[in-house]
């Protein structure tokens, strides 16, 4: 009998021990709710992740980065309107809008779909006029053709909402479309800062819509525009609308009201 008991007990120390080893490893489900299986089964070891040299600082390019305006030369853009060379002012490692032709926008010579963009711009001390005639520019996320065809990012002076204007219109706004969460804009005579993520429309064959174009937006390093769903390109009077297309500049504004011009620097992107 005691051979029997010790046999036994030897069966149940046994169960007990591979039970416990089944729960270590994930195999079975105990008491708790613990799912079957193996912990390696949701594992995912490849493709490895490219290395990328993060900056030193937040403003300051990655190793992957492409350079769109180092302070030396504007050799990574084009005029909007004839394709030539710039005739924006380049000084002292930034750059000037030349206000003194009508419509003098300049965009990038390379075309992209999904990216990643940092660029710093400034609003002169001694900015004057008022709402919309206030340091007013526009960066356009795409540029889908000539003048001010695309999808614009405001920029104006608008610190402090002393400047008063419609809110779809100000610093941050996806203009006449979504005004900014909040307005973190730092005062005329100061640098201001957009981080920015932009995932470009998609089309069908028909050139009917696929998938809208997406934004997110760092505003001084504040989160102003999340994930937001674009009703179309922009423009000025009515409805905002898509056209079909599949990759396109990035475009800054020459904007014709009269206050001083804006400057800009420090401006680099990651394709996606």
């Amino acid at each position: 009998m005691k051979g029997k008991i010790t046999t036994v007990l030897t069966v149940i120390l046994l169960l007990t021990l591979s039970t416990i080893y089944a729960q270590q490893q994930g195999q079975i489900t105990t008491g708790q709710g613990r799912p079957r299986g193996n912990p390696a089964d949701t594992e995912q070891w490849e493709p490895i992740p490219k290395v990328v040299t993060p900056a030193k600082t937040f403003s300051e390019p990655p190793s992957d980065a492409i350079i769109l305006f180092d302070g030396q030369n504007l050799d990574e853009w084009v005029s909007t309107k004839d394709k030539t060379a710039p005739n924006w002012t380049v000084a002292n490692g930034v750059f000037t809008v030349n206000k003194s032709v009508r419509g003098n926008n300049i965009e990038t010579k390379r075309s992209f779909v999904n990216y990643q963009l940092h660029l710093e711009y400034f609003i002169p001390e001694t900015i004057s006029g008022e709402g919309q005639g206030r340091g007013n520019g526009g960066l356009f996320l795409a540029s889908t053709g000539g003048g001010d065809a695309g999808y614009e990012l405001q920029i104006l002076d608008t610190y402090n909402n002393e400047n008063k204007t419609y809110v779809n219109g100000g610093a941050g706004s996806l203009y006449k479309q979504f005004p900014p969460a909040v307005n973190p804009a730092r005062k005329a005579g100061e640098w201001n800062t957009y981080d920015i993520a932009w995932i470009a429309p998609t089309f069908n064959e028909d050139g009917t819509v696929k998938t809208l174009a997406r934004v997110t937006v760092f505003f001084n390093g504040v989160l102003i525009q999340n994930n937001v769903e674009l009703k179309g390109e922009t423009v000025f009077i009515g409805k905002p609308a898509y056209k079909k297309y599949e990759s396109a500049p990035i475009k800054l504004q020459a904007h014709g009201d009269p206050s001083e011009p804006i400057s800009f620097r420090n401006i680099w992107i990651r394709e996606l």
